[in-house]
């Protein structure tokens, strides 16, 4: 029986998926990147291996996300790509007449605009964390609220406060005052989520047309607050799956299966060592950064030469 690893490695979070040859998934895993990509996805590894049924060989590996070069090289991938493009492809296998996809992950979010099942339009926002769950997390900090309650608490308010969350240094200077103010806990939450929802439509959707039927998606999706504002603005009815966290794992897994060599993998990862190592070349005037990515000691990739010189 073949299957396929799908990983969406972001600066928060590392998703791993695999899927059947009829693209189902057999077992999935969400762990922190913790800052690290490659300890990340060998401890992510580690478990799917641990549920993959015996009798299922891995015949392709595709990687997405912010770390999806360095652990496609590190994992000798079959395919590498955008996150747009993966979270396409996830989201049609599921619900193939979507319009339009809502994603707001750990440190930045996009919006994807799709027609007849071809992308059409697209934006992200990766300037500020402003609206993000980093951005969550850390407000949930700060209030002394557990992050899988915070839905839950903006649920409960009937007067939500008016937060500017364009930018996160704003945010939390309002925050502060609100609570300074007398502000109810669930009223700040609630504004919170609020107005992560307006930033993002007045940010990532501004000029956008979005149309039904809409997914949320990304680790902010399963906020109960933020999808409740969404509802609430767009005067529409707007989806998330139980696996809306996955779907970029998930596209990226059924496209090494559509892109299978036949070649086996091997998960056996654990005690490969994978470092990278910067200097700066002086030969002109870019003073270009070189990455040097080396496996085992053995030098396997260089990246960031302009003029091709490494």
């Amino acid at each position: 029986m073949n299957c396929y690893l799908g990983i969406d490695i972001g600066s928060i979070s590392t998703k791993g998926v695999v899927i059947d040859e009829n693209d189902k998934i057999i077992t999935s895993e969400y762990i922190w990147t913790e800052g690290s990509p490659v300890t990340a996805v060998k401890k992510l590894i580690a478990t799917l291996k641990k549920n993959i049924p015996k009798d299922y060989i891995v015949k392709g590996i595709g990687t997405t996300g912010s770390a999806r070069k360095l652990i496609g090289l590190m994992l000798n991938a079959n395919v590498i790509k955008n996150e747009i493009t993966a979270h396409a492809v996830g989201t049609l296998s599921i619900n193939p007449n979507v319009h339009t996809i809502l994603e707001i992950g750990g440190q930045d979010s996009k919006i994807i605009l799709i027609e007849n099942g071809i992308i059409t339009d697209y934006a992200m926002n990766t300037l500020c964390a402003a609206g993000t769950g980093s951005f969550l997390s850390s407000q949930a900090k700060r209030l002394d609220i557990p992050i899988e309650e915070f839905g839950h608490l903006a649920l409960t308010s009937n007067n939500p406060a008016k937060i500017a969350a364009r930018c996160t240094v704003f945010a939390e200077s309002d925050l502060i005052h609100k609570a300074q103010v007398g502000y109810s806990k669930e009223d700040i939450v609630a504004g919170l989520c609020k107005s992560i929802v307006l930033n993002y439509l007045n940010n990532v959707g501004k000029g956008k047309k979005i149309k039904e039927p809409i997914v949320f998606q990304g680790g902010v999706s399963k906020n109960k607050g933020v999808l409740k504002y969404f509802k609430e603005i767009l005067n529409c009815e707007v989806t998330v799956d139980p696996n809306s966290h996955l779907m970029g794992a998930l596209g990226i897994a059924i496209m090494s299966h559509k892109n299978s060599t036949g070649k086996t993998y091997d998960l056996n990862i654990k005690d490969i060592s994978f470092k990278t190592r910067g200097s700066e070349c002086k030969g002109c005037s870019n003073n270009c950064e070189i990455l040097r990515i080396y496996k085992n000691e053995e030098l396997i990739d260089t990246w960031g030469s302009m003029c091709g010189k490494f």
